[in-house]
């Protein structure tokens, strides 16, 4: 059975019905198209190649219970909301990192082995002070204004995914200027 001349309406209900070449097809038409947008919104192949993967294989197990009247759109949002939901994810570990680096300060913030909250700030804002301008103002909005990577991007003109590249590159300069300031616990 050669499917390629098959519309994708066609392939819908032999994938309904559980033909696997059905699905073969239909991963052979996409895959590529997918794995474009989701490269595109994460900058990494691995997790480009994950994402789309989980489309497909949510698709396969799915098959029976959703009607699906545009294949092409289907596909497309579903490998979107796979990307968002991955860098919710990744935003979410990453402020989880802090809220744990955040509650070990203050956990030990009587014993003498840390420094009073006030030489902490001042070393800090030595460390943004030393950081690009850009790096320092994305920082300082994400973590000191509490806003979103979106608001951020939005109000400087930048894409989200540059955003989140300022962030990580100014905790991670943090990290190692204030390392004094770690406990080893």
């Amino acid at each position: 059975m050669n499917l390629k001349q098959y519309s994708d309406e066609q392939l819908v209900t032999l994938l309904g019905e559980g033909r696997i070449k059905a699905f073969e097809e239909i991963y052979r038409r996409y895959w590529y198209k997918l794995y474009g947008i989701a490269y595109h919104k994460t900058g990494i192949r691995e997790e480009a190649e994950e994402l789309v993967q989980e489309v497909f294989l949510k698709l396969w197990n799915r098959r029976t219970e959703v009607a699906i009247r545009h294949l092409g759109m289907y596909l497309t949002f579903a490998v979107r909301n796979q990307v968002y939901d991955y860098i919710k994810s990744q935003i979410s570990y990453r402020k989880y990192q802090e809220y744990l680096i955040f509650q070990e300060i203050h956990h030990h913030q009587g014993t003498e082995d840390i420094v009073n909250f006030s030489e902490l700030s001042e070393a800090m804002e030595k460390a943004l002070n030393r950081l690009p301008e850009k790096s320092a103002d994305v920082f300082k909005r994400s973590r000191f204004e509490n806003q979103s990577v979106r608001e951020i991007a939005l109000g400087l003109n930048l894409s989200e995914k540059a955003v989140e590249y300022h962030i990580t590159k100014s905790l991670r300069f943090l990290k190692e200027n204030l390392r004094e300031y770690q406990t080893n616990n």
